[in-house]
């Protein structure tokens, strides 16, 4: 028997069968959906360099991507008052469903730090299901480590218990300096080099969460280690690190549930508009990577939903000297995209209407099979099958 949209959307936990979608206070045993991979296609991007097709810097995702799943041309930001087109506050749009569901809790250097006051999606994933936390996990880039602590909110029914791992070399490098201390065989200098950078980097962990990772993670980061060294000379940086370590992740931490944050866009601010043309191609590149690593990975192959989704836009405004701003409240700031494709997704589709950011995040949600009771936007039931 089919759903009607109307009912999907009005109705949606007593319109999937027998309380399929739940938030129970216990955990509701093994997760048997969909693995997701969530791509913030970040350092704010707009639509016409990645799905105008004369002008696309991300062919694959447009010539190929598209062809698999459901385009969604029209997504965007709300304007709102207090809602801010910028990187940290659009990862929150995708990862809560909900505007202005954070707290500022102070700044580090010009970055705002900031708290979710509503459940994030790795929240709801592991409070659903017994998900461990190295399986929802959170891909982060060097540059911006006040974003590895987007993973929890303070909402009462959820919170630092249901958080997600994080990857990253922020992360990498405290284990690092870590074990460098622990091993205590290395001469003076360096160990009071290691204890003063991990010092450091424990004064940006505003939250207090990222002193120990578990197990599991910690061996992955010493098999990283052992590949590349001490150095920071040998392994990839900026975009390409973050595919390394997702690709690193299917195959050794198989996450049910994981959020790449792509970020190498936002250079642009230095002036240089390659830099922002560049950066989208890497991380269409990446895109292929990481497709093709789950379309040959019998855990991941048939059974993984992609949903990709900027943090922003871009300002468009060329009389300005850096013409590729984003903090202007402009339309073209406002105006991203959205892509999904796996099973249970529509194939070969455009979904030519208007559609909110935070419609996202209630979409994942219903994949996975829970209700992201908070979020603000709707679950984009035409895109389901």
């Amino acid at each position: 028997m089919k759903i009607k949209r109307r009912a999907f959307n009005q109705g949606l936990v007593s319109a999937i069968a027998g309380g399929v979608l739940t938030n129970s206070a216990e955990p509701a045993g093994a997760y048997t959906g969909p693995r997701v991979i969530i791509v913030r296609f970040g350092g704010g991007v707009r639509r016409s360099e990645t799905i105008v097709e004369e002008k696309t810097y991300s062919p694959y995702l447009l010539n190929v991507l598209a062809k698999r799943g459901v385009l969604i041309p029209n997504m965007s930001i709300a304007q709102l008052d207090g809602v801010d087109t910028s990187h940290a506050e659009g990862t929150l749009n995708i990862l809560t469903g909900r505007y202005r569901g954070y707290e500022h809790v102070g700044t580090q250097g010009l970055a705002p730090l900031l708290e979710p006051s509503a459940p994030t999606l790795f929240e709801y994933a592991r409070r659903a299901f017994d998900i461990p936390a190295h399986q929802a996990l959170l891909v982060n880039g060097e540059d911006r480590p006040q974003e590895e602590y987007l993973t929890y909110g303070g909402h009462a029914h959820y919170g630092v218990s249901y958080r997600s791992e994080v990857i990253g070399l922020f992360r990498y490098k405290m284990h690092k300096f870590r074990r460098i201390l622990e091993a205590d065989s290395a001469p003076e200098n360096v160990l009071a080099d290691a204890r003063k950078q991990l010092d450091a980097l424990k004064s940006q962990d505003y939250r207090g969460t990222a002193g120990r990772s578990s197990a599991v993670v910690e061996r992955f980061w010493d098999r990283w280690r052992e590949e590349y060294g001490d150095t920071g000379l040998k392994n990839p940086r900026g975009d390409r690190l973050l595919t390394e370590l997702a690709v690193r992740a299917i195959r050794e931490l198989k996450p049910r549930l994981m959020m790449i944050n792509y970020q190498d866009p936002d250079y642009v601010h230095w002036g240089n508009a390659s830099h922002y043309t560049r950066a989208i191609g890497i991380i269409d590149q990446g895109l292929k990577r990481l497709v093709d690593t789950v379309d040959l990975d019998p855990a991941y192959r048939g059974r993984t939903v992609f949903a990709i989704v900027p943090d922003c836009g871009r300002d468009s405004n060329s009389l300005m000297s850096v013409p590729f701003q984003h903090h202007f409240n402009s339309r073209s700031a406002h105006e991203i995209f959205g892509l999904l494709f796996g099973p249970g997704i529509a194939r070969g589709k455009v979904l030519d209407k208007p559609v909110d950011q935070t419609s996202m995040a209630a979409t994942v949600g219903a994949v996975m099979g829970f209700k992201a009771d908070a979020a603000e936007g709707r679950v984009l039931s035409e895109v389901l099958t």
